[in-house]
Order: structure tokens, then C-alpha cells, then sequence
């Protein structure tokens, strides 16, 4: 085992999460931007606002919920260590501002890592950043451990070949070709997002160029000229053009013209180029890669969704609410062997106000259901038996 660990840490400790593409820089070949997270951080998280409006609405969303614990009898334990640490994880942060970033980082990258540090009372939960991370293959599916690494300094976790148990919680997107790190979201959006932030850049540069119209000057024959500009004309003219009519700062003035100079369109125009719908397109489809409705982040659609409301239901239900059922599950596979067996950690969907039209009417459907005792009912909708009466 220790020749596997020595060779694997020699071999791959500047892991490059995803291949890069085998980009071909032809004359009708697109270059995309390179698949690593480096480059998903800069591109989607920094750069592109849809993108980036989609991240951060999912980790925020996922991150507000309440955190509810029940013992080995599902009676709720309103106090214990394990909800002081998910609500206080450490000094430097609390627990949505964690939480946050573990979503983010999953959604980003495709991995999240939270390390536990002490014991008991005293332990504290630390976010591991996923491109400092690298994962050391065991024998079977169990990794050996994770290879924590700042500079030149490098830590390695172990994982119980046998229990699977560590200090470190890696919780994983699926990955259809990889074994041991999980898939970015951005990954699948990431050539809307090129096309995105591409068309935003010829936008910006059509306003900074908005009097320099793609073209060119063209001087016909005539008795007072042969057709070609003299040097000095020539160097006067481009002088003209770039002080008098390029920039924002000149958009909209008249090109003037003399001495037998024409003006010709050399290329498509924006509204040639359908420029806005290409736009619209490339945000639809990143929303789409994030699972989250377009109305959400104010792009317009067909009508899938009657109203804001039933958007709202539509992302919570297919989107924030599987992410938080695998890291409430990770966490009671993970985190509470470490203090008590018995106990379960779950959340609170009652106060999830995206959800409260479903509950109503489930409430409605189980106060109208005959078969159902009064305490049944009760027990349905989590509530204890009724007190017998004296």
C-alpha cells in the first residue's frame, strides 16, 4: 500500500480535475474555454452573471434551511453538540455562510470536502477547498485517504479501510467516467456560458466602437483623382476617423464624406447576426444546466410555469431539495457516529415557504380523510397523540 500511496502522490498531485479538450484552432473551429475549475471560477462564477446568479441562488437556498435532530424513539432532541456545530461549524464563519460554500463548491466543482478537527464539544467542521484536494485510490472502493495541499505544505487524511470512517466528509456529484471525483454542473453549461459571456463582449465592444462601423472608405475615379489617396491624405483620413468618430464617446455622429468617398458595409449588422436571441439562448440554457426555471432570473420564456409561484415550487422541488437530502444524508452516515448512535439528523420542510402550497393541501387531503383516528392525522403531519382527556 505505501508503494500505491508514494507512487500515486508523485505521479498526479497537480491532478487536473477534467481533460481538457482536444481543441482544434481551424478556421471554422470554435475555441472553448478550458474544462478546470480555475477556469469554471473565473468564467462562470466571475465573469458570467447568469451563471453566477444560478450559483449562488441554489447554495443560498439550500444553506436557509432548519436543521431538526430526532432520537432513537423520532422524538425531537431540541439541544444537543451536533446542532451547536452545524449551526456555529467554527470561529471564522457561521452556518449558513458554511453551508453556502459547501454548495457552491460542489456545484463549481463537483466536490466538496468539510474536515472535522477535535472531538466532542470541541470539534469544529472546516471547508476543504476541492482543487487542494486530491484523492488517493485504495485497494477497492474505498480511498486510502484525501492529500490536503497549501503550498508546500501537504496533509494527508486516512480513511478506515474497513469502516470507511474519516476526519474528512467528501460528498461527490455523479460522474459517469470518473470513480473518485464527482462532475461539475458548470461542465454541462459551460459552452452556453462561452457563448454568454462571448456575446456580452461584443456588445461592450460595439458600444466603446459605436461610430466605427464595420466597412471601408472607398475613393472612385473621377477627372480630379486617379482613385488613390496620396500618403499624407491617407494618414489625415485614418487620424479623422479614430479621433472624430470611434468610441462611445462618438457614437451616433455622421460620418462626412468628400472628395469622392463612399462608405461600404463590410459586414453583418447585430440585428443580421440575430445578436439579443443568441444571447437569450445561451442564458436559457445555462439555467437550464442549473435546474433552475428561467422566470427565477428574469429571462423570458414560453409560458411553462402560470405564475412565479409555482417556478419557485418547481426549483425547490427538483432542485434544492435533492441536493439537501444527500448532504443530510452524507452527514448522518458521517458526522453523527461521531457523537451518539441512535440520533438522525433531517430539516425542517414546514417553514420552507416555496413549499407551503403543497403542505396546505396535504394537510387539506388528511383532515378530510375518514379512515384516518384524530391521533393518525395528527401523526401524519408530525405532531404527538393528543393528551387523553381526564
Amino acid at each position: 500500500m505505501k508503494n500505491i500511496v508514494k507512487k500515486y502522490l508523485l505521479g498526479t498531485k497537480s491532478r487536473q480535475p477534467y481533460s481538457e479538450n482536444s481543441i482544434m484552432q481551424g478556421l471554422l473551429n470554435p475555441v472553448w474555454s478550458s474544462k478546470n475549475y480555475g477556469n469554471f471560477a473565473k468564467e462562470a462564477y466571475q465573469n458570467n452573471v447568469i451563471a453566477s446568479r444560478c450559483i449562488n441562488l441554489i447554495a443560498k437556498s439550500a444553506a436557509s434551511v432548519d436543521w431538526t435532530l430526532y432520537d432513537n424513539k423520532n422524538q425531537i432532541v431540541n439541544k444537543h453538540n451536533i446542532l451547536e456545530l452545524l449551526h456555529d461549524p467554527n470561529p471564522s464563519c457561521g452556518g449558513a455562510e458554511f453551508f453556502e460554500a459547501f454548495f457552491a463548491y460542489k456545484i463549481l466543482h463537483g466536490d466538496s470536502y468539510i474536515l472535522a478537527a477535535g472531538q466532542g464539544s470541541g470539534m469544529e467542521l472546516h471547508l476543504l477547498r476541492p482543487d487542494r484536494v486530491t484523492i488517493i485510490p485504495g485497494e477497492s472502493s474505498v480511498p486510502y485517504g484525501y492529500s490536503y495541499k497549501i503550498g508546500d505544505k501537504e496533509t494527508i487524511y486516512k480513511v478506515d479501510q474497513v469502516t470507511g470512517q474519516s476526519n474528512v466528509m467528501h460528498l461527490k456529484n455523479f460522474h459517469p467516467t470518473d470513480d473518485w471525483y464527482g462532475l461539475s454542473q458548470v461542465e454541462a453549461a459551460s459552452y452556453s456560458i462561452d457563448l454568454h459571456n462571448q456575446a456580452s463582449i461584443w456588445n461592450q465592444s460595439l458600444l466603446q466602437n459605436g461610430a466605427k462601423p464595420s466597412g471601408a472608405l472607398i475613393l472612385k475615379s473621377s477627372q480630379n483623382n486617379s482613385g488613390n489617396l496620396s500618403e499624407d491624405q491617407f494618414e489625415r483620413l485614418k487620424m479623422q476617423l479614430e479621433e472624430k468618430f470611434s468610441g462611445s464617446a462618438n457614437a451616433g455622429k455622421p460620418l462626412l464624406l468628400e472628395g469622392g468617398l463612399e462608405w461600404q458595409e463590410m459586414s453583418y449588422s447585430p440585428k443580421d447576426m440575430d445578436f439579443m436571441e443568441t444571447k437569450n439562448s445561451a442564458a436559457r440554457d445555462i439555467a437550464l444546466a442549473f435546474g433552475i426555471p428561467p422566470h427565477l432570473l428574469g429571462i423570458k420564456v414560453d409560458n411553462t410555469y402560470s405564475n412565479m409561484q409555482e417556478a419557485r415550487f418547481a426549483f425547490w422541488e427538483e432542485t434544492v431539495i435533492p441536493l439537501v437530502d444527500k448532504m443530510v444524508d452524507a452527514l448522518n452516515s458521517w458526522l453523527v457516529p461521531f457523537f451518539e448512535k441512535g440520533l438522525r439528523l433531517s430539516y425542517d420542510a414546514n417553514n420552507i415557504s416555496a413549499l407551503s402550497s403543497k403542505q396546505e393541501k396535504m394537510w387539506e387531503r388528511i383532515q378530510n380523510a375518514d379512515f384516518m383516528t384524530e391521533d393518525e392525522k395528527r401523526a401524519a403531519v408530525g405532531l404527538p397523540p393528543k393528551k387523553a382527556q381526564i
